[in-house]
């Protein structure tokens, strides 16, 4: 195994230093499988495996929020079987998954824009948060036909209709009040970032919301990824020293 590339200033470990909110760009299912001469959804079936994985030790991290980036909204360039294979998997992974996610008291929910998906992968998310609704432990977020530049400018406009409609005045527009026009807005933004396969760029993912996160990359590919690597990456995060801009 590779060692993850840090790129962050790290100070003395501190236990009570976990992260909040962790944020996964789950990223190289594809390449995973071409290197094992298997179809890319091979990559994204096994990648199932390292969702069950990391879920279970942010629980025993006593992380409070872990969001993955599913499905983005440039993955519909996707090849059609690619993409119907994607649109599957919610119901797959949940079925398989839900039991274990009740008795470990996770809860999930979603980021992006679900009405648009196949009627079936609505059908499966919307069964999956009623049934862990009322659970109180980590949240599971997934985002899922999620592109933030989508999510900005669909916050822009609606601040500028309210802002017509006379809801919200220009006079107190401020961070915390666009905040609050995002699908985020009941989360606090991620303390950590965690992107696999090598690659380090956001690939329009929480652009807002990751202003002061900070970031964790590694080399291995999603499907390889485990709850162990996860709590690499949050130890690392205990030894950083976050400044938000000050000394």
């Amino acid at each position: 195994m590779k060692f993850p590339f840090i790129n962050q200033q790290q100070s003395d470990d501190k236990d009570t230093n976990l992260p909040n909110h962790v944020a996964i760009i789950m990223d190289g299912n594809g390449r995973w499988a071409k290197e094992r001469g298997l179809p890319r959804v091979a990559g994204h079936k096994k990648g199932m495996d390292a969702v069950k994985d990391t879920v279970k030790m942010a629980v025993d991290c006593g992380v409070k929020i872990l969001t993955l980036y599913a499905f983005s909204t440039e993955n519909w360039k996707r090849p059609k079987t690619e993409v119907d294979f994607l649109m599957r998997l919610p119901n797959e992974f949940l079925n398989v998954f839900l039991p274990e996610l009740m008795e470990r008291n996770v809860k999930i929910d979603t980021i992006g824009n679900v009405e648009t998906l196949p009627r079936h992968t609505q059908k499966a998310i919307s069964y999956a948060k009623s049934k862990t609704k009322n659970n109180k432990g980590l949240l599971l977020n997934f985002a899922i036909n999620y592109g933030s530049r989508d999510e900005i400018l669909k916050a822009t406009k609606q601040i500028l209709m309210d802002i017509e409609r006379e809801k919200l005045s220009f006079e107190t527009l401020d961070e915390a009040v666009f905040s609050k026009y995002l699908y985020t807005n009941s989360l606090s933004d991620p303390d950590l970032l965690i992107r696999t396969s090598g690659e380090q760029r956001l690939s329009n993912f929480l652009l807002w919301q990751l202003a002061y996160t900070e970031f964790w990359f590694t080399d291995v590919y999603w499907p390889d990824f485990t709850g162990d690597i996860f709590k690499q990456a949050i130890d690392d995060y205990k030894r950083r020293k976050r400044r938000y801009g000050g000394i």
